[in-house]
């Protein structure tokens, strides 16, 4: 069995104009009082308007939810306290008119050199799933059969609908805002885990990245634990939708790994045509078509999640989490995604209306 571990990350944003506000350190104190939280799974991001916690190394989809509403729970009581909304959107809606202030770590000021008009915006938030892995070589393996499927959790997880006080038109604009770092999007293919070494270390001597965190591929081997990396998930509102997105994620690499151990081909996306599919993911969401890498057809989503599903369904039974994730599709097909969600609530209740949606969401809804 494969084990699995959530990064979350979380934006603190004022409670009446929803502006981000730079409160994280009072925010993290708060927390670092609270009896149900350790020092450890208190995190900071680049900005100081940004909260980060990531589960422990968890068997189940039940371990990982629960430590992800524990934490909701102490992080909403801290936010409170600081006056401040914490929210699972992954972009701010609206955005200061001057530079951020980031948290004060040397690593982050490199950033704000290397590229300081994209940090300047970075007020998004990202969902990343760690899964377990015998070793380099299988995850290397795993993820050239993984790019195909990125897409399609792009596409379930489409959380960050406005950008600049207004709709940006894509269910992801996280997405489309990490476009524009030089290292991006569905990794390529390697040859092996020699191959993938040789090829990050080359990309991070050229100075055009500051180090290998800056390799903000979709999917990558995580430096820091035995693991497979996949980055392509929005923040999510609920912490349900965290957990099926991690549990559909175990499920691909999982699948992947074994397929790779029997010497199992799988197709080969071109390269163009798995930029245009992510491309799409980020803007339809499951609103509307999908791309199939592939086929190089357009289809419609639920056909392409379907397709997701069938792909992953023996390793999801064989982590007891099938019926899981069906019902978490089946919730996401009649409520839709978390963009869906914050445009309803825009539409009806304005600003107010949709700050009122972060919060409860939070650690509910």
């Amino acid at each position: 069995m494969a084990t699995l571990g959530i990064e979350e990350e979380y934006l603190l944003l004022d409670p009446v104009s929803g502006l981000p506000v730079h409160k994280a350190e009072e925010v993290a104190g708060y927390l670092h009082r609270s009896p149900r939280v350790t020092e450890g799974e208190i995190q900071r991001e680049l900005l100081s308007c940004q909260i980060e916690t990531a589960t422990p190394v968890s068997a189940t989809l039940t371990e990982a939810e629960e430590y992800l509403l524990n934490f909701r729970g102490q992080l909403e009581a801290a936010a409170r306290k600081a006056s401040v909304v914490a929210s699972g959107t992954a972009s701010a809606p609206f955005i200061e008119d001057h530079y951020p202030e980031l948290t004060d770590k040397e690593r982050y000021r490199q950033l704000r050199e290397s590229a300081p008009g994209i940090v300047g915006d970075q007020f998004v938030n990202g969902l990343h799933v760690h899964v377990s892995i015998p070793d380099r070589e299988a995850g290397v393996q795993a993820l050239n059969r993984i790019r195909e499927w990125l897409p399609a959790i792009v596409a379930l997880s489409c959380n960050s609908p406005y950008w600049l006080g207004r709709d940006s038109g894509f269910g992801s604009w996280r997405v489309v805002h990490y476009r524009r770092w030089p290292v991006q999007g569905c990794p390529p293919t390697f040859k092996d885990a020699a191959d993938y070494e040789r090829r990050v270390a080359q990309l991070v001597s050229t100075g055009a990245i500051i180090d290998r965190g800056v390799l903000t591929w979709m999917a990558r081997l995580s430096d820091s634990y035995p693991t497979l990396e996949v980055r392509a998930g929005d923040a999510q509102l609920r912490a349900r939708d965290s957990v099926l997105i991690a549990a559909l994620v175990r499920g691909l690499v999982s699948t992947a790994v074994e397929e790779a151990g029997r010497g199992i081909d799988r197709p080969v996306p071109e390269a163009e045509l798995l930029d245009a599919a992510m491309w799409q993911a980020a803007r339809e969401g499951l609103t509307g078509q999908l791309v199939d890498p592939v086929s190089a057809k357009l289809v419609p989503a639920a056909d392409r999640v379907q397709a997701l599903l069938d792909f992953v369904s023996e390793a999801l039974d064989a982590e007891n989490d099938a019926e899981w994730v069906r019902a978490g599709l089946l919730d996401i097909r009649d409520t839709g995604t978390g963009s869906e969600r914050q445009r309803r609530a825009m539409d009806q209740g304005g600003t107010a209306g949709l700050l009122k949606l972060y919060g409860t969401a939070l650690t509910g809804e």
